[in-house]
């Protein structure tokens, strides 16, 4: 395979025929948290695309930086926190975007949806009044316009009998249905992006597969880009186009979603592929990661995965391997990635 550095012209997220404005382009982002005990890398050089109507998938480990990706697009780090690089979003820069600005694009261009939502939705305010709040900050609306805008929201997302439950508070909905509230907030401003942090994480599996088509539907109506966080595999495979791998704050391999899962090209992601279990095949020992992520604030030399990497070798203890960008569009962070695709071929 040929492998060229990523730029800009083949970067994870990016989707021929699409609309330039909508397009949402990070180049080499990175996140500092400070902290008593030091400066925590928590991304470093993220760089992908993302185009109208298309999902991308953000995959990895607790820790591997994946929320924080989402919070630094729209700058809603802690203020002990320092993000650099560049993120445009319709030929505007939100790096070093006003605050006036900015308040203009959460909610109303790029909404997210926070992974808890007991923890994301105001315990003492009704329904209706917080969806209200995002209608009243992002559209023009009247009074009687914001009421019946709510009750068509709620019901765009499945929740029954969208008028009387107005009035009820977060607490009266069950955990699918807090989820589906925290939906249709971020729809209220129409926005043409949305960033999605583990929207399914301890629903069942019936009320996850709601979620998951509701998201499938909005994005089919709506032409709505949609970034999804998540560490479940399957997901990924039902929900998104393509996928970036992160690990330790950096995106380690990225591509579609088929191909990727079909042959991994990354030690990490083949180890996450391993883990997962397979249905209508002959039952085999799933395979492990060994070992833990490494600490971001005192990270290993070299490639963050070279302590769990049975590849390994004394340049991968040295020098960060460069995201180099394959055919096929795909990207891949490994020296010795090329030995990997002769593995495959000769097993």
């Amino acid at each position: 395979m040929h492998a060229t550095e990523a730029s800009g012209h083949d970067l994870p997220g990016k989707a021929p025929d699409a609309r330039d404005d909508d397009t949402l382009r990070v180049r080499n982002l990175n996140t500092l948290i400070h902290t008593p005990r030091g400066t925590i890398k928590a991304i470093q050089d993220i760089s992908f695309e993302l185009r109208p109507g298309e999902i991308l998938g953000l995959v990895g480990e607790s820790g591997s930086g994946k929320s924080v990706t989402l919070r630094s697009l729209l700058r809603l780090m802690p203020g002990a926190a320092q993000v650099s690089g560049s993120v445009t979003w319709r030929g505007r820069e939100l790096i070093d975007a006003s605050p006036q600005e900015l308040q203009r694009t959460r909610g109303g261009e790029i909404a997210m949806i926070f992974q808890e939502p007991m923890i994301a939705l105001n315990p003492v305010l009704t329904v209706h009044r917080q969806i209200d709040e995002t209608l009243r900050a992002h559209t023009r609306l009247n009074g009687g316009q914001r009421l019946e805008r709510t009750v068509e929201l709620l019901t765009q997302v499945g929740i029954p009998d969208a008028r009387r439950r107005l009035q009820n508070y977060p607490h009266e909905f069950s955990g699918g249905m807090r989820q589906r509230v925290m939906i249709a907030i971020a729809l209220a401003g129409e926005p043409s992006l949305l960033l999605a942090d583990e929207p399914t994480t301890a629903l069942d599996v019936t009320i996850q597969q709601q979620i998951l088509n509701l998201l499938l539907s909005l994005r089919d109506r709506l032409h709505m880009g949609i970034i999804f966080v998540t560490h479940d595999l399957g997901v990924v495979a039902q929900l998104c186009d393509r996928v970036a791998v992160m690990y330790a704050g950096r995106i380690v391999e990225s591509g579609e979603v088929g191909a990727v899962f079909a042959a991994p090209l990354h030690p990490y992601t083949q180890g996450l592929m391993g883990s997962v279990p397979r249905v209508g095949v002959e039952r085999t020992p799933l395979l492990s990661i060994e070992g833990t992520p490494p600490s971001l604030l005192n990270p290993p030399p070299g490639c963050s995965f070279n302590p769990r990497c049975v590849y390994a070798t004394d340049l991968c203890r040295r020098q960060v391997p460069p995201l180099l960008s394959l055919a096929g569009n795909r990207s891949v962070a490994c020296h010795h990635y090329q030995h990997l695709v002769k593995t495959r071929s000769l097993s």
